[in-house]
């Protein structure tokens, strides 16, 4: 076995062997568009790729130093471990966020009711690895999957009773949703967000994060826009990403007149519907909390609403870090930690 950098003219075989869109030769390119660093370590056998992981960098402003991440990639054994050290000496690396796109447990969720005990339960500690717990995480530990391999009747029927009326009482009031993938329904994804934004106050991503993400994305067909229409006022509106066998929902939006039709419940469905057109197995909805959620949580509405469409509820390995300067990375954390309490803070103020 070899690891070592990936050339550029073997980007469609690294395409073929990783399984997310963040990790995705076109994602790194988007990155670099907005201002950090791609670098693709491949594992090779026999002289084939059969594994790829995309390590993401950013500079340190007067340092010389980046920190970097592997996000949603394949568990990294520990020869890779190993040779993502050595990359981040090469590249004085502080240290690498790392969140695998792994499964370590599995709860069913029948009719919006999730099942105990979980039916996969197979925890992997990477602290043998040598890596230690995050000090901040970027995505959630938990999401939904659900299976797009059954028919729709089969969703349809193992939906929460609830979620279930909300869509059909939505096709009832006229909603209508279509597909608008071109620049003019990013324009109207990227306002519908922002609004959304201010009114619940906090901070995703600029207008030119989604502009240079069209950009990079579009030409590959991985970008898909979702809106809902009612009496003439585009009530919600989805980003949706897919990646080999999946459909994801990273980047959704809404205006909060008209509640009362249950659109939003209609553009979930209608994206389930899409994700089986295009040959999608599973629907990843980005993001949960977990088993025993707390009601009083600020993310509560969004895990209950996901729940209702019947996807299993999965745990991913958490995040870890893999930290090669133990000494700026103390100052790094302590500079993150006042760069989100200002963001926090900036989301909130009068535009």
């Amino acid at each position: 076995m070899l690891i070592r950098k990936v050339k550029p003219e073997e980007k469609e075989k690294f395409n073929q062997v990783v399984n997310h869109p963040l990790q995705s030769w076109e994602w790194g390119d988007f990155k670099e568009r907005i201002g950090m660093k791609a670098v693709r370590l491949g594992v090779y056998d026999q002289g084939e790729l059969v594994e790829g992981f995309q390590i993401l960098t950013r500079e340190i402003p007067k340092l010389g130093y980046r920190v970097g991440q592997l996000l949603k990639s394949s568990l990294p054994s520990k020869e890779v471990i190993t040779a993502l050290r050595d990359l981040s000496q090469e590249e004085k690396i502080v240290y690498l966020l790392i969140e695998p796109d792994y499964i370590v447990r599995r709860w069913i969720n029948k009719k919006g009711t999730i099942k105990q005990p979980p039916a996969v339960d197979e925890p992997v500690d990477l602290a043998e690895l040598g890596l230690q717990e995050a000090k901040k995480k970027l995505f959630a530990t938990y999401t939904f999957l659900l299976d797009l391999q059954q028919s729709e009747e089969e969703i349809m029927k193992n939906m929460h009773r609830k979620t279930r009326y909300n869509v059909r009482l939505a096709e009832r009031k006229g909603v209508k949703v279509y597909e608008k993938t071109d620049e003019e329904g990013l324009e109207i994804f990227i306002k519908l967000l922002l609004k959304t934004m201010r009114r619940q106050g906090f901070y995703m991503h600029d207008e030119n994060y989604f502009k240079q993400l069209w950009k990079t994305l579009s030409p590959k067909k991985m970008i898909h826009i979702l809106m809902a229409e009612y009496e003439g006022d585009v009530l919600a509106a989805w980003l949706l990403l897919t990646y080999q066998d999946r459909i994801f929902y990273p980047y959704g939006a809404s205006l909060s007149k008209h509640r009362d039709v249950m659109a939003s419940n209609l553009i979930c469905w209608e994206a389930i519907k899409l994700g089986k057109s295009l040959g999608c197995r599973q629907f990843d909805m980005w993001g949960s909390l977990g088993p025993k959620p707390d009601k009083n949580d600020d993310w509560y509405g969004f895990h209950r609403f996901k729940r209702g469409y019947g996807g299993d509820l999965v745990e991913f390995t958490g995040s870890w870090d893999l930290v090669v300067n133990p000494l700026l990375y103390q100052g790094v954390q302590t500079a993150n930690k006042l760069r989100w309490q200002w963001l926090r803070l900036k989301s909130k103020l009068p535009l």
